[in-house]
């Protein structure tokens, strides 16, 4: 049984690195008019309250996206900037399968998988208007290679499961793995928590091992009382990316990093295979 909740975690240092890369490759893929198929595995609910419970227990809305000054924002991010800002008007903040959805155009389609017994219906009825959009119930590594490969068109593919299971980790390498053997030239962007124990190093080597596209690894790591016992660093390993990514994302993020509340904040990027 799933009990994972992405409301408590909404917003986050996390979730800021994983929609500023995932914005900026949807803005990349935009400058060509051919249609984007995302697909996205573990797409969750959606739409989260950053004035509710969840997030007031965790506090880290707060010390992640609700602590940045959207004045001074990176100009490498302004599309992402102005996206979230609508929606912390309405104390909400969006989650990787709206920005999207707001991001895309209307010759894209969207593709998400959500299992939670809860969040799947919240997304279901989130998207219910938007023909572009199509929610599985199911479980998103399965149902992730038969959407490959795309014919006549690009495809995006979010990977960020919660890891609450162990298995998720070997799931990741076996799922990516089909689906980019299937669709060598599509852009896949995987998530992952980086927690005592490291159990996301034998992950990542396996990726490594049987890609041979171009490959970048960007990493956030926090450091502050706040966060001890807690993850305290998070990454994107990234297959095919716009060649500008790493070089905004260098630029936003030393702005960024100045402005979270940590004692320490460290942005890396890193060129795996070129």
């Amino acid at each position: 049984m799933l009990s994972y909740r992405h409301g408590y975690h909404a917003g986050g240092f996390a979730d800021l690195l994983k929609h500023a890369v995932l914005s900026l490759i949807i803005e990349y893929l935009k400058r060509k008019p051919a249609p984007i198929r995302y697909i996205d595995t573990h797409a969750g609910g959606g739409l989260y309250d950053i004035g509710g419970e969840m997030a007031a227990k965790t506090g880290e809305f707060a010390q992640g996206v609700g602590s940045l000054e959207f004045e001074d924002f990176p100009a490498q991010l302004q599309v992402y900037g102005r996206l979230i800002e609508s929606y912390l008007s309405q104390e909400r903040y969006p989650g990787s399968p709206l920005i999207a959805a707001d991001l895309l155009r209307p010759q894209d389609e969207l593709k998400l998988f959500e299992l939670h017994s809860t969040e799947a219906p919240r997304l279901q009825v989130l998207f219910a208007r938007d023909s572009r959009i199509r929610v599985s119930p199911t479980n998103g590594f399965l149902g992730l290679l038969p959407l490959l490969p795309v014919q006549h068109a690009r495809a995006l593919v979010l990977i960020d499961p919660s890891y609450e299971l162990g298995a998720d980790y070997t799931d990741v390498v076996a799922s990516l793995k089909a689906a980019y053997l299937r669709m060598s030239n599509g852009v896949f962007a995987l998530w992952y928590p980086i927690i005592d124990g490291a159990p996301h190093l034998p992950m990542l080597n396996s990726i490594k091992a049987f890609v041979d596209s171009k490959l970048w690894q960007f990493e956030l790591a926090v450091r502050d009382e706040s966060v001890r016992g807690k993850m305290s660093s998070t990454g994107m390993l990234v297959i095919n990316p716009p060649w500008t990514l790493a070089t905004d994302l260098n630029e936003a993020f030393r702005t960024i990093t100045q402005q979270l509340p940590f004692d320490s904040v460290k942005f890396s990027a890193e060129c795996v295979l070129d």
